[in-house]
């Protein structure tokens, strides 16, 4: 005969720990409300027992789930995972659960992952930018679940934003290499189209251009998904067309390491017979040949802030404030004067 036995209670963990429910409560729900020497001891137990919060039941009674959603366009951008370790860490020392969904950049695989993440009880959630059909917000105000956008900035949207100026972030980089002698300008970037981010981009590149008097008609603009095969397929594309670039300013770090990679397969000099720029300083703009200037943005700050931002939105159900943060640009040898012919 099977001797089953009960699950292991809180009762059992405060009594094993000899402090008391409410207690142990906080340590699992609030660590950081609880001093470490207690919380260690009362987390050991728990470890000890096997005991599994019913997370439902307390949900039930509490009217709350200590549950965030996050939504990204895809899990392969190391900007995305810096931010959103960062937001996950702030959330667990506040007793909050993060759930994370990639839509793809598809914006009905996006309404339906908010659905689901509604529907498996997350209180707020993490969008990244403000490009969407106003359906979704209509839906999240209905069900009271706050919402946060991240990676942009937009004053006029239906909910606050932790980000930045991406249009002004690319204006700078742009101007500076228009600064060098750069006339033949060229930009390889993501899908503009419901993608506020990349579009930004785009028309930062286009005011640096009219604001030192070249017309940004003549900017050539290839769009591709992100990633380094079809960054150096667009590149190549360029180099092959008229007139032939002497700058190629990328939307991302991706993008542009596949120009890189391009240039040398090509036998193209980077800097000498055209300079390339990215976008966001990952790790990677560090380790290209040569090294990628590039607009660094601070995605852990931004992760950090994004998750104090929604948890007082949720707290004390409000509407939250617009948290502006700042990028700079990170000048290295890929960008160079143009060729002198």
């Amino acid at each position: 005969m099977t001797d089953k036995r009960s699950a292991p209670t809180l009762a059992d963990v405060a009594a094993r720990a000899g402090v008391s429910t409410a207690t142990v409560s906080r340590c699992l729900n609030s660590p950081g409300s609880v001093a470490e020497p207690t919380r260690e001891r009362v987390i050991q137990v728990v470890r000890d027992l096997g005991y599994t919060p019913n997370f439902g039941a307390r949900a039930m009674a509490a009217r709350r789930t200590r549950t965030i959603g996050a939504i990204i366009p895809t899990m392969e951008n190391a900007a995305f995972a810096r931010g959103l370790q960062s937001f996950q860490e702030e959330l667990r020392g506040a007793g909050y659960t993060l759930l994370v969904a990639s839509s793809g950049y598809d914006p009905l695989l996006e309404a339906e992952q908010a659905q689901a993440l509604v529907a498996r009880g997350a209180e707020g959630l993490l969008l990244i930018g403000h490009d969407r059909d106003p359906a979704l917000y209509d839906y999240l105000g209905n069900q009271a679940v706050s919402t946060l956008a991240a990676w942009a900035l937009d004053a006029t949207a239906p909910c606050p934003s932790v980000g930045f100026d991406n249009r002004a972030a690319m204006h700078i980089l742009a101007a500076e290499v228009i600064a060098l002698g750069h006339r033949q300008i060229a930009a390889i970037s993501g899908p503009t189209a419901q993608n506020d981010r990349a579009r930004g981009r785009i028309e930062g590149i286009r005011a640096a251009m009219f604001a030192a008097g070249l017309d940004p008609a003549t900017l050539q603009v290839i769009e591709t998904p992100y990633g380094m095969d079809t960054g150096a397929v667009a590149f190549e594309a360029l180099m092959q067309g008229w007139p032939t670039p002497t700058a190629v300013l990328c939307g991302n770090d991706v993008l542009a390491a596949g120009a890189l990679d391009c240039a040398r397969a090509m036998g193209i000099d980077v800097p000498g017979r055209v300079s390339i720029t990215g976008f966001n300083d990952n790790d990677l703009a560090q380790v290209t040949l040569p090294a990628l200037t590039t607009v660094h943005v601070p995605h852990r700050e931004m992760g950090r802030t994004a998750a104090k931002v929604l948890m007082q939105m949720i707290e004390e159900g409000g509407p939250g404030e617009t948290a502006t943060l700042q990028t700079h640009l990170c000048w290295r040898a890929s960008v160079g004067p143009p060729p002198v012919w």
